[in-house]
């Protein structure tokens, strides 16, 4: 029997029981797949944007401090998520939130102490695609400074809602990963009262041990895999969203995973959001830091400021991009 805290919340909507035909297949191809891959995994730097698939028309794109960032505007970058959420690829999308935070964990800062490879390398493989998006105000204005033209900050606490409210439009299903079980447990009812045609199939609220206990994590990406999820929200934090979906993201069977930290309490109302003023002068940071300073003091104020100065001095247009 699965642990409590791994246990899906199954809403109204669905229902319970075996798993559907369409899901059971899909299992089973990316299972038949991920054996053919065992072999074959590399380990490479998370650093890598969107690889255009057959016949995509990939985004523009610039090096923000060792990380190559997708340039898109807000309805362009919700298009290629619902694309892949509703395409026959065989490919997951996973969705970053490239902030100083990113930076910090993934980018190579020669001043820094050397990471755990754990935290700069996860495994990749074909099936696997990547699509950075520019969050955080020293990004966008650094993006918008390179480049010449604005571009837009892509929160995803700012994506999150328009992406479900064309999830719902296209029939999609969508399941949470991460985030206390009070907090799906709150989730839910908002969920059916804001989008009443949504598929929400499922809530899983694991801890630490449980994901890096490899039995449990594979017990966990199999009850995903089995509820048929279109978009997995994946809301572990930085690093361990990202390093989640390199390793599980293709078995959990979802066609997109978006690693979007905290959404799913700012979408249960657990966290208030800062003020639009706030947000749009580049101060959620601070606004976050006072509600918060005992978890994010450290993010804030030690790791920041050198993930800053790489921004500043390591970013450049990529060479032969036409932006």
């Amino acid at each position: 029997m699965l642990p409590n805290k791994l246990r899906r919340v199954h809403g109204d909507r669905h229902q319970k029981g075996q798993p559907s035909e369409a899901a059971s297949r899909r299992l089973l191809q990316r299972s038949s797949a991920q054996k053919a891959l065992r072999n074959r995994v590399h380990r490479t730097a998370l650093t890598g944007g969107h690889q255009s698939a057959p016949g995509d028309n990939p985004p523009p794109q610039i090096n923000l401090a060792g990380i190559v960032t997708d340039l898109l505007e807000q309805d362009q970058a919700i298009k290629v998520i619902i694309d892949a959420a509703c395409g026959r690829s065989d490919e997951v999308l996973g969705v970053v939130s490239v902030n100083l935070d990113h930076i910090h964990h993934f980018a190579k800062i020669q001043h820094l102490q050397p990471r755990q490879s754990s935290s700069l390398y996860t495994p990749v493989a074909e099936h696997l695609r990547w699509l950075n998006l520019i969050d955080g105000a020293p990004l966008a204005r650094r993006a918008s400074q390179v480049t010449g033209r604005r571009w837009p900050r892509l929160a995803g606490s700012d994506l999150i809602e328009p992406i479900f409210d064309a999830a719902e439009a296209k029939g999609l299903s969508v399941g949470f990963v991460g985030g206390s079980a009070k907090a799906h447990t709150e989730l839910a009812p908002i969920m059916s009262k804001r989008w009443r045609n949504l598929r929400v199939v499922g809530f899983w609220a694991p801890d630490r041990t449980e994901l890096t206990d490899p039995a449990t994590a594979r017990t966990l990406t199999s009850e995903i895999a089995q509820a048929d999820v279109d978009i997995l929200v994946v809301c572990l934090g930085k690093p361990r969203q990202e390093n989640w979906i390199a390793d599980h993201g293709y078995a959990s069977g979802a066609k997109v995973c978006l690693a979007f930290g905290a959404v799913v309490d700012f979408l249960a109302e657990g966290i208030p959001r800062a003020p639009r003023w706030i947000a749009d002068n580049g101060l959620e940071w601070a606004w976050r830091l006072l509600r918060e300073p005992r978890r994010l003091a450290r993010r804030y104020l030690i790791q920041g400021p050198p993930a800053y100065l790489a921004l500043q001095r390591d970013s450049h247009v990529i060479e032969g991009q036409s932006i």
